[in-house]
C-alpha cells in the first residue's frame, strides 16, 4: 500500500448566518451602491463573492447579497431574561459559548432564530448569563411572564454622513494606475473605512483626486534601541505548590529556550525575563514583576484570565502581548493582543465544507462529546448547507450503521464525522469506521480533532478516505524542521514534547516578526511556518490578531 498525504493550508472564516438573496448586477452598480442598498458593507459583499474581489463586476452577474431578516423571540417563562443586540461576526454556537446557555435553551428562548440572523438583531438570553458572561453593556430586562412576541426587523440602512477632524486621517492624491483595492492594501485600512470618509468614491475612483485616509493607530515601537526586552509568563505554580501545569510550562520553556538562542546566533539582541506566574490565584503577584516603561513583548500567560489581568494592567501601553491557549470572543477588543490558536469554529466550518464537497444524500453521523455543542453547531451548519439531510448525532462510534437498501436489501455506505477530542473515542471511531469501510466501500470519514490512532492505522483508515483537521504537524522531511529538531535533541537528549514544539514555534515566529524598531504589528501580514505550526494572523474588527492556520490532512488509499 502506497501511503501518500496531502496536507493543505486553511484560512479561519468568522461567517455570520443571515438570509441570503441574489442580486444581477445593472448598469451603474459599483460594489458600495449594492452594498448600501442591502445594508452590508463593501468587506462584507466581497467576501460572499469571491469572484468579484478585485471590485470589478460585469453587467448581468449574479452575486450574492443580504436579505432582510427578522427575528423573533419568546421570553423565557422560568427566570428572569434580558436581551443582546447582534455585533457582527456572532454566531449561533459563539453565542451559546460565550454566555454559557446550550443550544436548545437558545433556541427556546428565540423560537425563530433560524429565520436568519442579522447584526443588530435582539437576542433573548437569561438576564443573569448577560450579566455575567456578558461585556459589561447596559442590558434591558424583560418580563419573564408576559406572553408577547418581541419582533425585530432589519431593513436597508443608509449610514449618516462621517464627520472627522484633520487630526483623525491623512490626505492622499489619487495616481494614476491606483485602484480602491491598491489603496486600501497601501494603507492598511478597510474599504469601508476607505468609503466613510470618502462618499464620493460612490461614483468611482479618478486620478487626481484626494482622498481622506484613516489614520491607523501608532504601531508599538521598544522602548530602548539596544535589545528587545520578552518577558515569559509561564505557570510553573512554585509559589503555591501547584504542579498542574509546571511540566507544560517547563516543556513550553525548554522549546522557547531554543528559539531564543537561534535568534541570538544571528545576531538579535534580545534581553529576556521569565516570570513565575504561579496559578490563577496567586497571578496578580507576578504583575508586580513587570516593568511597564522598560517591556517590548510579552508571551503567555496561559490562561483567559490572566490574559485579561495582564491586558488591563498594562493599560494603553501597546505592548504586545502573545496568548499562546487562550481564544475566546470577550479577548477580541484589545489591539495588542496576538492569539495563537485557532477557533474551535473554524475547524468545524471547515469539515462542513469538506462534507459538502463529498455529499450524496448519505446519511450522516456525528459523533459528539458530553455537551453536543459542536456537534449541533455542525449539524445546524450542514442542514443549510445539503439537500435533503439526514443527520444524526451520537456519542458513541458503535451506534454508526450502515443504510439498508430496502429494494436490494444491500449495505450503503454513510458519512461518519468526529466531534470529539477524546482519544479512546477517537480509536473507538477508527476501529468501527475500518470495520464498516470492510464491509462496504464508499464510506467517507472526516474529523475536526487529531487523534494519535490515525497515524497508527493510516492504512486502514485511507480507505475510508479519512479527512482530519489538525493545528499542527511537523514535516520530518522538510531541511528546517530537521535542523530544529536535531538542535533539539542534541541540547536536551530528546525528542520534543507537544508543548515544547509549541514553546518554539511561538518564540521563533514572534521574534522573527520584531525589527530593529520593535514594531511586531508592522510584520504580522506575514504568512511563516515554524516547526510545526503555520501562523496566518487576521486583525478583527474589534482589534485583536488571530491566527487563523490550521491543516488538513487527507488519507488517501
Amino acid at each position: 500500500m502506497i501511503k501518500r498525504v496531502f496536507i493543505l493550508s486553511a484560512l479561519f472564516a468568522c461567517i455570520s448566518i443571515f438570509a441570503q438573496k441574489k442580486h444581477t448586477v445593472v448598469k451603474g452598480d459599483n460594489p458600495y451602491s449594492i452594498a448600501k442598498k442591502y445594508g452590508m458593507s463593501v468587506d462584507e459583499l466581497l467576501k460572499m463573492n469571491p469572484a468579484a474581489k478585485d471590485g470589478i463586476l460585469d453587467i448581468g452577474e449574479i452575486l450574492t447579497v443580504k436579505g432582510s431578516a427578522k427575528v423573533a423571540a419568546v421570553p423565557s417563562n422560568s427566570g428572569e431574561t434580558g436581551t443582546i443586540i447582534l455585533k457582527p461576526k456572532q454566531t449561533i454556537y459563539g453565542i451559546t459559548k460565550q454566555y454559557h446557555i446550550t443550544e436548545s435553551e437558545l433556541r427556546r428562548l428565540n423560537p425563530n432564530l433560524d429565520a436568519g440572523m442579522q447584526i443588530g438583531n435582539e437576542i433573548v438570553l437569561p438576564l443573569a448569563n448577560i450579566k455575567k458572561y456578558g461585556e459589561n453593556l447596559p442590558v434591558t430586562a424583560t418580563n419573564t411572564q408576559a406572553k408577547q412576541v418581541i419582533e425585530t426587523t432589519v431593513s436597508d440602512k443608509v449610514s449618516a454622513p462621517v464627520t472627522a477632524s484633520a487630526d483623525d486621517y491623512v490626505t492622499y492624491t489619487v495616481e494614476d494606475g491606483d485602484t480602491v483595492f491598491s489603496i486600501v492594501n497601501k494603507f492598511g485600512i478597510t474599504i469601508d473605512d476607505l468609503i466613510a470618509l470618502n462618499p464620493g468614491l460612490s461614483g468611482g475612483l479618478r486620478t487626481g483626486m484626494v482622498l481622506k485616509i484613516k489614520k491607523m493607530d501608532a504601531g508599538y515601537v521598544k522602548k530602548n534601541s539596544n535589545a528587545l526586552k520578552v518577558v515569559m509568563m509561564l505557570p510553573f505554580g512554585f509559589d503555591s505548590n501547584d504542579s498542574n501545569y509546571r511540566s507544560m510550562a517547563l516543556d513550553f520553556l525548554t522549546g522557547a529556550k531554543l528559539a531564543i538562542e537561534r535568534n541570538a546566533m544571528k545576531g538579535q539582541l534580545l534581553d529576556i525575563q521569565v516570570v513565575d506566574a504561579g496559578n490563577e490565584a496567586s497571578f496578580k503577584n507576578s504583575l508586580t514583576q513587570i516593568n511597564k516603561d522598560n517591556t517590548d513583548l510579552i508571551i503567555g500567560p496561559f490562561f483567559k484570565s490572566s490574559i485579561l489581568e495582564v491586558l488591563d494592567f498594562l493599560g494603553n501601553t501597546k505592548i504586545p502581548v502573545v496568548a499562546p491557549f487562550a481564544n475566546s470572543t470577550d479577548l477580541y477588543a484589545h489591539s495588542n493582543l496576538i492569539i495563537i490558536e485557532t477557533n474551535e469554529q473554524a475547524y468545524l466550518d471547515r469539515i462542513s465544507e469538506e462534507v459538502k464537497s463529498v455529499y450524496s444524500n448519505q446519511k450522516i453521523y456525528i459523533v459528539a462529546d458530553a455537551n453536543k455543542t459542536g456537534a449541533n453547531y455542525l449539524k445546524t451548519t450542514l442542514e443549510k448547507a445539503v439537500r435533503n439531510p439526514n443527520i444524526i448525532i451520537v456519542t458513541s462510534p458503535a451506534d454508526i450503521q450502515l443504510e439498508q437498501n430496502m429494494m436490494t436489501g444491500q449495505s450503503a455506505p454513510v458519512i461518519a464525522v468526529l466531534v470529539n477530542d477524546n482519544d479512546t473515542v477517537g480509536e473507538n471511531f477508527a476501529s468501527r469506521i475500518i470495520a464498516l469501510s470492510k464491509e462496504t466501500p464508499g464510506m467517507k470519514a472526516f474529523s475536526s480533532v487529531y487523534v494519535p490512532v490515525f497515524e497508527k492505522k493510516f492504512d486502514e483508515l485511507s480507505e475510508a478516505n479519512l479527512v482530519y483537521l489538525m493545528d499542527r504537524k511537523i514535516n520530518t522531511e522538510g531541511a528546517f524542521e530537521q535542523e530544529i529538531l536535531a538542535a533539539y535533541k542534541s541540547k536536551y537528549c530528546k525528542t520534543p514534547t507537544k508543548y515544547a514544539v509549541i514553546g518554539f514555534d511561538v518564540m521563533n515566529d514572534m521574534l522573527s516578526r520584531e525589527n530593529k524598531k520593535g514594531e511586531i504589528f508592522k510584520q504580522m501580514n506575514k504568512v511563516q511556518t515554524q516547526l510545526a505550526t503555520k501562523f496566518e494572523f487576521v486583525k478583527t474588527k474589534p482589534g485583536a490578531y488571530i491566527n487563523t492556520g490550521y491543516r488538513v490532512v487527507r488519507l488517501v488509499p
